[in-house]
């Protein structure tokens, strides 16, 4: 599964990220592909703050990121 993140900038990658993790049963990987350079922060901060796993990451253009994220057991925003 991907997302295609590509051109939006913070918070948007992240949020969308968020929400298709949601929808998806624990374990499941999620690619997100993202141009914003606060991602690299963002992302890695969102997986520890929501307890998914951030896989791994590497740029795969210039200016281009591919994310790869882990579902984990809960989603903190899913319990309001």
């Amino acid at each position: 599964m991907q997302i295609d993140a590509r051109g939006l900038l913070c918070p948007l990658p992240v949020l969308r990220l968020r929400k298709r993790l949601m929808a998806l049963p624990r374990g499941t990987r999620v690619t997100l592909l993202a141009t914003d350079p606060a991602a690299v922060i963002d992302v890695p901060h969102f997986c520890a703050e929501s307890g998914h796993r951030l896989i791994g990451s590497r740029e795969i253009a210039p200016g281009e990121t591919e994310y790869i994220v882990e579902r984990g057991p809960a989603c903190a925003i899913a319990a309001d």
